[in-house]
């Protein structure tokens, strides 16, 4: 029987520091800038103020760049632009600095960490930090079975937890986190159309490098099938998540359980990342509250799954890429927020309380 009791989470995870918020809200009233006038900026630095427990809230200054890798059965039905088995590929790329997430990252000057969960090479052709936390080599095929074993779920739940500790203890301040695979937003989807209870036509998107019509039929039924798998599962979000998610996903939706614990802020990238969280938001209501949608993707599991957490992206752009690209395009913003509340300076003759 498994030791990993997953209701411990609604007991771990506390909401960010309402009272906090508050200090957050009166010291902004006091800055010289008129309350008001920055939009959207200011609810972001009393979001990460109660976040940080700080007022004034600190810079952003050491994020992070996580991005979880694998590779999913289900690509052998031609679901996805990309051949099944080749996520390392892009592995390979990101690391050797030829990805977009690697341009922004470098632009940036944000470290990007690539966790290999289940990609389906050889490990030794990989380094030895991105491959330790390995569960399995690709993940099954969900439309006809499961996708990891009752073993392997825990396994890398577990890995997504250590994770989000590492980097806790690190001393990281915000995570940007993405995904590096192939057929992974076929997954995705499936989560989605389970966890929200709607046709598999609903949450079927087109995926990074656009796909075909007929491709485009071929994921809707994958997902299709794999949704009648996933029905009967719906009351165990580990069970679940073996059934059709994958060695990645199980991996992310622990991270973000447990960066939630540990009050790590994160800024979720696409519609893996949603579906994930969306899983998360099952195990315990209160998760939601620790991250930041940081795009619209045009993905349409993204939007659904977003939707239902009360998650509102901070920026429009549509970039489907995956791989935290279009979360880092948003980091900036969150930087932006904080770096305002924290060094604007306050009114003359405004002292606090009046």
């Amino acid at each position: 029987m498994s030791s990993l009791n997953l209701d411990d989470f609604t007991d771990l995870i506390e909401r960010p520091d309402g009272g906090v918020r508050r200090d957050a809200e009166e010291h902004r009233a006091r800055l010289d800038v008129p309350p008001g006038s920055l939009g959207r900026l200011d609810d972001l630095s009393e979001w990460l103020a109660a976040a940080q427990s700080a007022v004034p809230v600190r810079p952003v200054e050491r994020p992070r760049v996580v991005l979880f890798a694998g590779d999913h059965g289900v690509a052998q039905l031609d679901v996805s632009s990309r051949a099944a088995g080749t996520a390392v590929e892009l592995v390979r790329d990101v690391l050797e600095g030829g990805r977009p997430v690697s341009v922004l990252a470098r632009r940036l000057g944000v470290p990007v960490r690539v966790v290999d969960m289940s990609l389906d090479c050889d490990p030794a052709s990989l380094p030895e930090d991105v491959v330790r936390h390995r569960v399995r080599r690709g993940s099954g095929r969900i439309d006809v079975e499961d996708a990891l074993t009752p073993e392997e779920a825990e396994a890398a739940f577990r890995a997504g937890m250590a994770v989000a500790d590492e980097e806790a203890d690190s001393g990281t301040d915000l995570v940007v986190l993405g995904d590096v695979s192939v057929g992974g937003t076929t997954a995705a989807g499936v989560l989605v159309a389970a966890l929200c209870g709607t046709d598999a036509s609903v949450v079927t998107g087109r995926g990074g490098l656009a796909i075909d019509d007929l491709a485009w039929m071929r994921k809707c039924a994958a997902i299709r099938d794999a949704l009648r798998r996933a029905r009967p599962v719906l009351g165990d979000q580990l069970r679940l998540l073996a059934t059709v998610g994958g060695a990645d996903l199980t991996a992310m939706t622990g991270f973000l359980l447990q960066s939630a614990v540990r009050k790590l802020p994160v800024l979720l990238d696409g519609v893996v990342t949603a579906a994930c969280a969306l899983v998360a938001q099952r195990v315990a209501f209160r998760a939601p509250d620790w991250w930041l949608a940081s795009h619209m993707s045009g993905e349409p599991g993204q939007a659904k799954a977003l939707d239902r957490m009360a998650l509102e992206p901070l920026l429009p752009q549509g970039v489907r890429v995956g791989e935290g690209a279009g979360a880092l395009l948003a980091l900036p913003l969150v930087q932006a927020a904080s770096a305002l509340a924290a060094e604007l300076p306050v009114r003359e003759g405004v002292g606090k309380g009046e």
